[in-house]
């Protein structure tokens, strides 16, 4: 009889990960990629369908992900506590949900043995998003979006 051994994503913490657990729990949906708005006076964050500059439209992933901090110095690394307290982070993002103890979703790459499920099901960025540098600022409140919020329906 042979043992079962669980994914590392059920079996490990966030803390307990290596690197490259790590960044295969990304998805590659690029909905942390959208610029965010942020109510001055509540505080609240807004996401938007502008994406930073360096993620590709199409692919979901950063352009230049080993540099992207020199290009764009606010681009945030996600981290387990970010991962359990951002509110920004969309409720469809891996690092979130195995945070919140939910598992990953179908359509991630880890379980549908598919990098190209995200974008099938509907859950990445592509299609959606305006390039940031064809969006003037005072145009940054019209492209305040909810679907990025939203998870999409369960699979059938």
């Amino acid at each position: 009889m042979s043992q079962h051994t669980p994914p590392f994503w059920e079996d490990k913490r966030l803390e307990e990960m290596t690197a490259d657990e790590w960044e295969a729990l990304c998805d590659g949906c690029g909905r942390c990629c959208a610029h965010k708005l942020e109510d001055a006076d509540t505080g609240e964050i807004f996401s938007t369908d502008i994406a930073c500059r360096l993620l590709d439209c199409h692919t979901c992933l950063c352009s230049d992900y080993p540099r992207r901090r020199e290009s764009v110095p606010d681009c945030l690394q996600m981290t387990p506590e970010l991962a359990r307290t951002a509110p920004w982070l969309p409720a469809s993002c891996a690092y979130r949900r195995v945070a919140e103890g939910r598992g990953l979703a179908w359509w991630h790459h880890l379980v549908s043995g598919d990098r190209q499920t995200v974008h099938q099901a509907g859950v990445s960025v592509r299609g959606r998003m305006a390039r940031e540098q064809d969006v003037a600022d005072s145009e940054l409140e019209e492209h305040i979006v909810e679907w990025i919020h939203q998870e999409p329906e369960p699979h059938s």
